[in-house]
């Protein structure tokens, strides 16, 4: 079997034929019936609520306390000043902050509606985007009107370690055939004799992953336990050997998840997702499990392969290794596939991770977060598809990747974000010049104190028995609620309301809880009087006080025609259990009216339907830099060098740095120079030794093509320079001093600058520290010789390294 690959073509050429799918580009309809059908459904439930192009503003006027402001990813097209300070954002002074985290296209789409960033220690924000969990300091400062896109303790979620052990936990609890969505799990060191003795039932192979990685970092496949490292946290998961393969090759999704509120779980999905394909051609015999862009479908790893396809056409979603969701459903219900069923399975997925996982991070936000709707956060679900199409959660990631490598990208993700920012809803609020008034804030959300006495704790289930209200316990078990029999208080109608208008902004997002069905399907995992998810912890014991249902207030309010019954489910046949799916709601007419089921029609279109909107041309045009320009900014920094000037440390290993990307682009265009792949392997080896952070270099197997192994050092060598350039980050310049070579000039030639131009600086820095130095030609000699003088390069880390830590573990898989 040629395991190469052979079939790119096919994947690259790949198109739906038939007439019956009605494939509408650019919000086109091929067929009549097909538009009356839209019009139908139109008149019914509207895809996505339809706000005027130059609307700004929902839910009041400019300087209005209830104004919302509107993000659009048209605003990306040709944007001019005047067009900027047009927008709501700029004349209200609105700004945002960023933290440890990569945000082209969010500065980008800020900038465009009049959003400006502020320094990262500045407390007058509107929003605030982090990479990685805000502190509980940050979360108990921020005022009503600013928005951060991390809820406390959302790693529950996200670390790959506590997501499995909360699912096992409801595993243990509910029965593993309501969470059997997950493979088999376990967590290294502690666990080895556990994954020894399941091994000896059923044999590997074994995918191993460290805890808290993204972007495809550390992740191998091994065939017996005796392979796995236990010096360092991994989980060790069952390898899913029967995936679906598209033209041979295998395929996984990327879905982006919103989750608006905790308590009541308010969980939104995007109509679209990312479907991201392995390079390689798959072998089902698993003779080559050491080949990554075989079994690995991360874009990030696949994307160094020369056989990668990337599509230059914001348009084709089916083109390449890259396809959008509704293009891979669109090609399984012309092959015959219930893709309805598929999309109702991934939603039930979604919403039990989420529920498996909601409890400790609902006690950290009543704890730390002052305001409800301060928080939200966007979740990257990763998700396989067997061949029998049963979806597996592979993980969760924290801050999905907004990167935008293909026009693809860029128009998926532009549209998320703005609907997304839309969505959450980002105050029309001067920040310097806020309001002060705390008119309709519950008193418990002004004390923390007082907070943590009205804060609800989790009860844990001794039995199943305790997930359902006994009858004398409540009425609303056997009967219809509606919501004028419900008193409410200021609180829960504010809840009520912020719901209702997410709802009617939530542009391309998708609601999945609450949704009609949601209460039938999971009331089961609610404790029965706070509503808040079940996990089986005892948690810290906070005084209940005011226990309130949100997610039952908020079923009822939303759903008044449905029935809140609380009937154990467990026992059910599986026929009747299907007939609650969340995309076809066929559920009994008794039971729903007849608007319900046209609503739920709509809905899976909307999985399925082409993307029609989105930025379509790059974020940042191509810079043309003429040679003569190059050459001089060489020239003149080369001078002042020579006349005994210096750059900083930060600045020597920014060149360092944009040298390797060279270096980087250059095994990527020639993957069969082997000696070019062997020269930075060996580099990787000894540079790893200076990093802060320990970083494992895994040599390729000499089984694989040359190609196969170029893909494979090219991924670790861009692994190297993102632990590189965040270490760099540490370093702090100081103002200019006489003896260096001048900022703005030394910037500008850094932009400009092409490989030739940073090898000499590069020689010349190491002639002129290292005695008797003398360079080879080419990045060959400079890779040699870096990793001997890392002080003079840079390299060394402003701190001492840690000798405890393992900077380098070097393992040959042949």
């Amino acid at each position: 079997m040629d395991n190469s690959s052979s079939s790119i073509e096919e994947i690259a050429t790949l198109k739906f034929n038939g007439s019956t799918e009605s494939l509408k580009s650019e919000g086109t309809i091929n067929s009549n019936e097909d538009i009356q059908e839209e019009l139908v459904s139109s008149q019914i439930l509207p895809y996505e609520p339809s706000i005027p192009s130059d609307q700004w503003l929902l839910g009041g006027s400019l300087g209005s306390r209830n104004a919302i402001l509107v993000f659009k990813s048209s605003a990306l097209a040709n944007p001019t000043t005047v067009s900027k300070q047009n927008k709501p954002g700029h004349k209200l002074h609105v700004t945002y902050k960023v933290l440890q985290a990569e945000t082209k296209l969010l500065s980008k789409l800020l900038d465009c509606h009049g959003i400006a960033e502020v320094a990262s220690n500045s407390t007058d924000f509107n929003l605030l985007w982090t990479g990685s969990q805000p502190k509980p300091g940050t979360l108990r400062s921020l005022a009503p009107h600013q928005r951060v896109n991390h809820f406390p303790r959302s790693y529950e979620l996200t670390r790959k370690d506590r997501l499995y052990k909360n699912i096992e936990r409801m595993q243990h609890l509910k029965g593993l055939k309501h969470f059997d969505f997950i493979p088999q799990t376990f967590v290294m060191p502690t666990e080895f004799k556990e994954l020894c003795s399941a091994h000896h039932r059923v044999k590997g192979p074994w995918i191993v992953k460290p805890v808290a990685s993204s972007r495809g970092r550390g992740i191998f496949i091994v065939e017996s336990p005796s392979q796995v490292p236990l010096e360092e946290p991994v989980v060790v998961a069952k390898y899913i050997s029967n995936p679906l393969l598209v033209a041979g090759h295998k395929c996984d999704l990327r879905l982006y998840v919103v989750v608006t509120s905790f308590d009541p779980l308010i969980i939104y999905i995007y109509e679209e997702g990312l479907v991201r394909f392995a390079t390689v051609k798959y072998d089902s015999s698993h003779k080559q499990l050491w080949n990554p862009c075989m079994h690995l479908c991360n874009y990030s790893i696949n994307k160094y392969h020369s056989d990668y396809v990337k599509s230059d056409d914001p348009s084709a979603e089916n083109v390449g290794h890259k396809w959008t969701l509704s293009a891979l459903l669109r090609h399984l219900k012309s092959e015959g596939k219930d893709t309805a069923l598929l999309m109702s399975q991934i939603e039930d997925v979604i919403s039990k991770a989420v529920l498996a996982s909601a409890s400790s991070i609902i006690c950290a936000w009543k704890m730390f977060v002052p305001h409800s709707n301060n928080c939200f956060e966007l979740y990257g679900f990763d998700i396989l598809i067997d061949e029998n199409l049963k979806p597996w959660l592979l993980e969760v990631n924290l801050s999905p990747s907004l990167n935008c490598d293909s026009p693809l990208d860029v128009r998926l993700k532009s549209a998320m974000l703005a609907d997304l920012l839309t969505l959450v809803g980002i105050p029309a609020v001067d920040p310097i010049l806020r309001p002060t008034s705390t008119v309709n804030l519950p008193k418990g959300n002004l004390n923390l104190k007082m907070k943590l006495n009205n804060c609800r704790g989790v009860h844990s289930a001794d039995g199943l028995s305790n997930t359902f209200p006994k009858k004398q316990q409540s009425s609303i078990s056997t009967r219809r609620i509606s919501s004028a029999s419900l008193q409410v208080t200021p609180e829960e109608t504010r809840i009520i309301k912020n719901a209702q208008a997410q709802f009617e902004r939530r542009g391309g997002f998708v609601r999945i809880f609450p949704a009609v069905d949601s209460w039938s399907k999971y009331s089961q995992y609610l404790d029965p009087n706070t509503g808040i998810p079940i996990s089986g912890i005892v948690a810290s014991s906070y005084n209940v006080s005011n226990t309130h249902n949100y997610n039952i207030l908020l079923y009822t309010t939303l759903f008044p025609d449905m029935p809140v019954t609380i009937a154990n489910r467990l026992n059910e046949k599986p026929q009747q259990r299907t007939k609650f799916t969340s995309l076809d709601r066929k559920r009994d007419s008794s039971l729903d009216s007849q608007i319900i089921l046209p609503r739920m029609n709509g809905r899976q279109d909307r999985y399925e339907r082409a993307l029609s909107r989105g930025h379509k041309q790059a974020l940042i045009p191509n810079k043309v830099t003429k040679e003569s320009q190059s050459i001089e900014l060489r020239r003149k920094v080369v001078e002042m060098l020579k006349c005994g000037k210096k750059i900083t440390q930060c600045e020597a290993r920014k060149t360092f740095s944009q040298y390797l990307v060279c270096i980087l682009k250059k095994i990527v265009s020639a993957p069969d120079q082997d000696d070019h792949v062997e020269i930075v392997l060996k580099f990787l080896q000894k540079a790893s030794n200076y990093l802060r952070t320990p970083y494992s270099v895994k040599a390729p197997s000499t089984k694989l093509e040359t190609k196969d192994r170029a893909a494979i050092v090219a991924k670790q060598l861009n692994d190297f320079l993102y632990l590189y350039n965040r270490e760099t980050d540490m370093f702090v310049d100081k103002s200019d001093k006489p003896s260096q070579v001048p900022k703005d000039l030394y910037g500008e030639f850094l932009e400009h600058a092409r490989e030739c131009d940073l090898e000499e600086v590069l020689i010349y820095q190491t002639t002129q520290t290292v005695p008797n130095y003398t360079s080879s030609p080419g990045f060959q000699g400079i890779l040699k010789c870096i990793p001997n003088v890392p002080k003079q390069y840079g390299i060394l880390p402003p701190y001492r390294p840690n000798k405890m830590a393992k900077g380098v573990k070097v393992t040959d898989s042949s």
